[in-house]
């Protein structure tokens, strides 16, 4: 049940219709939530309603251990499974009796560790109800992908009595529509009619086709997977809930360090908290460069098995130490908009290796825009308009962004309701094919 598909807005529907009359009910609104993750996720794969369940009931007696004893035994005992679940089923899957990756499984592991972390660390408390703590960790809009949502940060959202104020509905709406046209306009169109063909293909194309390529792959990448958050947090508004933030116009980082404070900030956020954090010795002269670069390999690895993604963190981890030991040591700095333009290429040469389906496949990519050959013959109008509003578009300030959201969100309901329909019938027509998967469904 992709979050563009007809029968997800239809399950979302019925949720808010039978969601908002039990709202002041604390248990029945945690126990509704609760079944509509399940049933989301048995919509993916019936193994779900088995290992999910279990496992976070488990890291729920631990919380409330931990926050008894502060011990590093229930701590361990926490990473132990949930680092084993992604061990057995996404690195190891011979050894799964079931030979299959459960989809979003990525993503619950790293909000389940947060959970026992906060709670070890002091920086929040366990909950004493399983319904919110089960409902929290596997909320269904985020479990694909994304953002990972603290369930120290939800839970207190979700034990709230809630109102849904007519702005709020009006804003998440918004966000739905404009994640659904993000992913149909943009993210699959440039996938269809560029990315994909060279990607599979690279010496059928010149070494500037090639390069548009990689540009263009970096829009379809943020397009698709920002379009999932701004579906996500509609959802998630739609109930009352927010979430965190997890993009802010990445492309206009001025340097590495800057790109991950913009770039799937949930993630980035993640790895400083439990990863780089957890290094002793922060404080010394070397520690702080190994850290950088093992934490960026920690991310590189969480993204799938594959010597690609191990290259694509290392090359964000030895930047990022690289740009540390620069800013510390060097009084010389580069203008902002040579920044902006140096990080993202230095972003857009880590893509090839996300993207590429193997090392070779990469290498190839990289060799056709050393050869330095010019021809657009196979860039298309439409393809070269597309890309060219994506990059326009990624750089609209917050607030005429804030103001366009307002400003639907203060139009009357039947007329939000009007555009919304002229929109998907309009994307329907578009892609007559449907929506590809959102590409971080796959992590």
């Amino acid at each position: 049940m992709l979050l563009t598909s007809s029968a997800y807005f239809i399950f979302l529907a019925g949720l808010f219709l039978l969601y908002w009359p039990v709202a002041r009910w604390r248990t029945l609104c945690l126990a509704l939530i609760l079944f509509a993750n399940y049933f989301f996720y048995a919509k993916w794969d019936l193994f779900y309603l088995a290992l999910i369940p279990v496992a976070s009931l488990i890291d729920f007696l631990i919380g409330l251990g931990l926050e008894r004893w502060k011990s590093r035994w229930l701590l361990g005992l926490s990473l132990l499974m949930n680092v084993g679940l992604l061990a057995v089923f996404k690195y190891l899957p011979e050894a799964s009796p079931w030979g299959a990756f459960p989809v979003g499984l990525s993503f619950y592991t790293f909000q389940s560790i947060s959970y026992t972390f906060d709670i070890y660390r002091r920086d929040g408390k366990a909950t004493r109800s399983p319904l919110a703590y089960l409902a929290a960790v596997s909320f269904f809009p985020t479990i694909l992908s994304g953002p990972i949502t603290r369930p120290i940060q939800l839970i207190p959202q979700l034990e709230k009595f809630k109102q849904l104020l007519p702005v709020d509905g009006g804003r998440a709406l918004f966000l739905i529509g404009l994640g659904v046209a993000k992913k149909f306009m943009i993210a699959d169109y440039l996938g269809e009619n560029l990315v994909n063909r060279v990607f599979d293909f690279p010496n059928l194309y010149t070494g500037f086709e090639v390069l548009v390529a990689v540009y263009a792959y970096a829009f379809q990448l943020y397009y698709d997977f920002s379009g999932y958050t701004d579906v996500a947090m509609g959802s998630a508004l739609l109930l009352g809930l927010k979430l965190p933030p997890n993009f802010n116009a990445p492309y206009s980082a001025s340097n590495l360090s800057d790109f991950w404070r913009r770039w799937h900030i949930t993630l980035s956020n993640w790895l400083r908290d439990y990863v780089y954090f957890s290094f002793p010795g922060l404080r010394g002269k070397t520690m702080p460069y190994l850290a950088l670069i093992v934490t960026m390999l920690v991310g590189g690895v969480w993204h799938g098995n594959s010597w690609n993604f191990l290259i694509w963190g290392a090359l964000h981890g030895l930047g990022l130490a690289l740009y540390r030991a620069w800013q510390q040591h060097s009084r010389w700095h580069l203008p902002a908009l040579g920044g902006v333009l140096v990080t993202f290429h230095f972003v857009c040469l880590a893509w090839v290796f996300f993207r590429a389906a193997t090392l070779e496949a990469a290498m190839m990519v990289l060799e056709r825009i050393g050869s330095l050959t010019f021809s657009a013959a196979n860039i298309s109008m439409p393809v070269a308009l597309i890309l060219s509003i994506a990059a326009l578009g990624h750089f609209v300030s917050k607030q005429w962004f804030e103001r366009c959201r307002d400003f639907f969100a203060g139009t009357p309901f039947f007329v939000q309701a009007a555009l919304l329909m002229l929109l998907m019938i309009g994307l329907q027509y578009i892609a007559a094919t449907g929506a590809a998967p959102f590409i971080y469904t796959r992590f």
